[in-house]
């Protein structure tokens, strides 16, 4: 069994081994910590609705990882849910864009709910019934999403940024989409992408290396090689129309303006992703003169904030939050971006928040799940552990100044704005 180590700055550890089965495992040791959390994952999320299997292009319905998610919790005698109480974990799971997850958390018993993680996600069953059971349940939540402003108003931002791109669709599809979905299908997917050589485990906490390897060499079923193609999605670098809007029920409007960044390849390289977050926090934080003076002209409120959102073959710079005025919020951010475009960020400010999104990331580490979650960013994402902390370590103002330059113009912008009704 292969092995590497990788040490973060604090001393600790991440050890990186490749199982006879073809899953890569990472353990990330905690000392003093009695908590443990393991994440169960596949580079399978509701992007893929096409690939490439043994030279044969297959296209399927939107919504299924997600759908595939639900179902994977049942098999034919019980649930995984009523083991897991027999052992005291709190077992969850999700589907982004681009992975799908399974997970634990507990105090005690970490070997026996590693090994419930394991063998329940290797043994899908799906049947007819089952199926056209979950499309109504599936259906609801659907709607549901469809009434929520926020939700809302990032999809149709999405939508407005992304011609193709099935990032613009809804993570858990659409009724209609869904309807199309049958246990055969399920099938389909589960076999083409939950191959152990296509997956991740990531365990944190109170966990050690040698139980790990015991329980996934007793649980593990070896996979064969993958034959998988997941081919690059076309897309515009320009965003598709500048602008989208809707009315709803909302106390004030909502707004998402978004900067769509050119991937060149399936993701960021790793001074693309810092550099960019850096471009956030120059946007957003609330020691900037940007915020102060929004906030001192009321266009914004505390709900003012920006993220990096960024995944496979998509990555997009997102500020949004509550404002009577969006369009001034997207002029004042414009003239900023113009600033700087023509001066450059100021060394010392630049510095300021290099070293706080360098805390910031640290500080992922001391939670057992964001440390789990970041070990499978990383992995999916085709880093390797701590590999985010070196680029902030390493990069420069130029690096923003570039970006800046290149990336944050109005090309690559739009803006999406849910208004509230008159009567509200």
């Amino acid at each position: 069994m292969k092995e590497q180590t990788f040490t973060l700055i604090t001393g600790e550890q991440v050890h990186r081994l490749e199982h006879p089965s073809g899953l890569t495992m990472l353990v990330y040791p905690k000392a003093g910590y009695r908590s443990s959390y393991a994440l169960f994952g596949t580079r399978y999320g509701s992007v893929d609705t096409a690939f490439v299997k043994d030279g044969e292009r297959i296209e399927v319905p939107a919504g299924i990882a997600h759908y595939l998610e639900h179902k994977l919790f049942e098999n034919e005698d019980c649930d995984a849910f009523q083991r897991y109480a027999e052992t005291g974990a709190s077992a969850n799971a999700f589907t982004s864009f681009d992975m799908t997850a399974y997970l634990f958390g507990c105090a005690d018993n970490f070997e026996a709910s590693l090994e419930i993680l394991l063998d329940f996600v290797q043994k899908p069953y799906f049947t007819k019934e089952t199926v056209q059971k979950e499309q109504g349940i599936i259906g609801q939540e659907i709607r549901m999403c469809d009434d929520s402003p926020d939700r809302r108003v990032l999809f149709n931002l999405l939508r407005t940024m992304y011609e193709t791109h099935p990032v613009r669709v809804d993570i858990a599809g659409t009724v209609e989409s869904i309807s199309h979905i049958t246990a055969e299908l399920l099938y389909d997917c589960y076999y083409t992408f939950y191959n152990l050589h296509n997956m991740v485990l990531c365990v944190c906490g109170n966990v050690d290396v040698e139980t790990v390897k015991r329980v996934a060499d007793r649980v593990l079923i070896p996979a064969k090689p993958l034959s998988l193609d997941m081919p690059l999605v076309q897309e515009l670098k320009t965003v598709r129309t500048p602008y989208a809007e809707e009315t709803m029920p909302v106390a004030a409007p909502l707004f998402y303006l978004g900067y769509k960044l050119p991937v060149d390849g399936m993701y960021l390289t790793e001074t693309e992703l810092v550099a960019s977050e850096l471009i956030v926090d120059l946007l957003t934080a609330p020691s900037s003169e940007l915020y102060t003076s929004m906030m001192r002209d009321g266009l914004i409120n505390d709900s003012y904030d920006g993220e990096l959102f960024e995944g496979r073959s998509f990555a997009m710079v997102l500020i949004g939050g509550e404002s009577n005025d969006p369009l001034a919020v997207q002029q004042a951010i414009r003239r900023e971006l113009s600033r700087l475009q023509q001066t450059g960020i100021d060394s010392d400010r630049f510095e300021e928040l290099r070293a706080s999104l360098y805390g910031r990331s640290l500080r992922r580490y001391n939670s057992v799940e964001g440390a789990a979650m970041a070990m499978m960013d990383d992995h999916f994402h085709g880093r390797t552990p701590f590999a985010t902390e070196a680029a902030i370590a390493s990069l420069t103002a130029e690096d923003v100044n570039r970006l800046v330059r290149e990336w944050m113009i109005p090309e690559h912008e739009a803006l999406s704005v849910i208004k509230a009704k008159e009567d509200n």
